[in-house]
């Protein structure tokens, strides 16, 4: 009866409210960093898909650029072989616009870290709010 009449003596009340708010501390931060883990492989899968368009991007110009020159050097020749580079150099630019304008509106469409700063953000109101 010592024993637990000693474990139910006044410090155990601030003992126990210490020990959950360090655990509550130790949850919030692991939920946080389990947050910037999981944004940071979309982040970087999302960077990869980028360097794959502009990598597109950068080979239908370079293409392009080349049919353009053999179109350029083959202008004397019949009229069936240039009309067959033409639209070759055509299609290829084409593709070269579309991606390129599809990379831009991926890149200004992406945010870093974007629900890790909410969660901070909310974080911060609710400590202000308790004191």
């Amino acid at each position: 009866m010592s024993n637990s009449t000693s474990a139910q003596g006044p410090g155990k009340g601030a003992l126990a409210t210490i020990q959950r708010i360090f655990t509550l501390l130790h949850r919030m931060v692991q939920t946080r960093l389990e947050l910037i883990a999981v944004e940071l492989e979309e982040e970087k899968a999302n960077l990869l898909q980028l360097l794959m368009l502009v990598g597109l991007t950068l080979v239908f110009s370079g293409f392009c650029l080349m049919g353009l020159f053999i179109l350029i050097c083959l202008a004397i020749d019949p009229a069936y072989r240039v009309l067959a580079l033409s639209l070759i150099t055509g299609i290829l630019f084409l593709l070269a616009v579309i991606t390129g304008v599809w990379a831009m509106v991926r890149a200004k469409r992406s945010t870093f870290l974007k629900e890790t700063r909410n969660q901070l953000k909310l974080d911060h109101i609710l400590l202000e709010d308790d004191k």
